[in-house]
């Protein structure tokens, strides 16, 4: 199983989403990490396989901050239990990041897609195909591009979607 957790507001959002992963943990994972933005505005992510202790590490190693971001711990489906795989994954201008429960049931049917669009994709995950593809579609209200993009999606899914060009705010969509 996996889980995913979400703040927006006005408190630091790291120890937040940190503890409530540390809620979902009972379910099984074999990976976990978080974004948020930073204080920069850029969408900064740290990731970690293994246990939440891993991840906690990494924060502590490299720290980030902001009011608002998204977390996960993952139970890997498509593509091996590494760092690399492990939520949350960017689009292609890492404008977009998200997590994802659930299984793209035509992930590969959309990574030819866009690869033959010219995307690159640096993960084996069905996770990284629909970040790309709200990206793709991202021109304006996050929640515009996120519509558009879980019409082309097949599965049971739900996501958690954040934007550095929209911010303030998740997204959240679910099918099934």
């Amino acid at each position: 199983m996996c889980g995913i957790v979400g703040y927006v507001g006005n408190r630091k959002a790291v120890p937040i989403i940190l503890e409530g992963l540390k809620r979902l943990e009972y379910r099984g994972y074999d990976s976990a990490g978080l974004a948020v933005r930073g204080d920069n505005g850029e969408l900064e992510i740290r990731r970690a396989s293994g246990k939440l202790r891993n991840l906690e590490d990494v924060i502590r190693l490299n720290p980030v901050d902001g009011t608002f971001g998204i977390g996960h711990t993952r139970w890997a489906t498509h593509g091996r239990p590494t760092e690399e795989n492990a939520h949350p994954h960017t689009g292609p201008k890492r404008d977009v990041v998200l997590v994802h429960n659930g299984i793209v049931e035509n992930y590969l049917t959309l990574r030819h897609e866009l690869e033959s669009e010219g995307h690159k994709f640096r993960t084996e995950t069905d996770t990284e195909v629909i970040a790309h593809l709200v990206e793709k579609y991202l021109d304006g209200k996050l929640e515009d591009a996120v519509r558009k993009a879980v019409k082309r999606i097949s599965g049971v899914f739900a996501l958690a979607i954040i934007a550095k060009s929209d911010p303030g705010k998740i997204v959240a969509a679910r099918n099934g």
